[in-house]
């Protein structure tokens, strides 16, 4: 299995199957607008214009599962992104990352990198999963995790 077998909407709607992206390295993270964590968007905003022509996507995907730090619409998701921190990479419509109702993509991402202590659970927004051009996931980071101390991890898949 890989990646690229699952399909997400993107904030405007559009079903979109994570094939498009084959052959890129990819960062997989859940985003929230109202978190302590949100200005890692301006990291990972800086790492995509870094790195994205060198195959590179970040694709965020809002979750509203912690401290319902996400309330808002897909529209207001975007709107927020892109006047606070510019955002340019793909972002998708707001998904759960934990629980019965877990996106499957997510359901795939943890289950192939268990987090501390071997959980799979999504401690909080801002957990970040990097996929190598094969879509297989190599690594989970933490949400405390800034965007540019993967860079280096980045390259290495590239």
């Amino acid at each position: 299995m890989s990646v690229y077998q699952f399909n997400a909407n993107t904030l405007t709607g559009e079903d979109v199957s994570l094939e498009a992206y084959k052959g890129k390295v990819l960062l997989i993270v859940n985003t929230a607008s109202k978190c302590g964590l949100t200005p890692q968007y301006e990291g990972l905003e800086t790492l995509y214009k870094e790195l994205n022509g060198e195959g590179v996507e970040i694709l965020g995907f809002p979750c509203n599962q912690f401290g319902k730090q996400e309330p808002g619409s897909s529209e207001d998701i975007a709107s927020f992104c892109l006047k606070n921190y510019g955002v340019s990479f793909p972002m998708f419509e707001k998904i759960d990352v934990n629980g019965p109702t877990t996106h499957p993509l997510y359901q795939y991402l943890k289950s192939n990198a268990k987090g501390l202590l071997g959980s799979e659970k999504i401690k909080w927004n801002f957990t970040k999963f990097l996929i190598n051009k094969e879509g297989e996931v190599v690594a989970r980071y933490a949400p405390t995790t800034p965007p540019e101390k993967i860079k280096a991890d980045i390259q290495k898949l590239l």
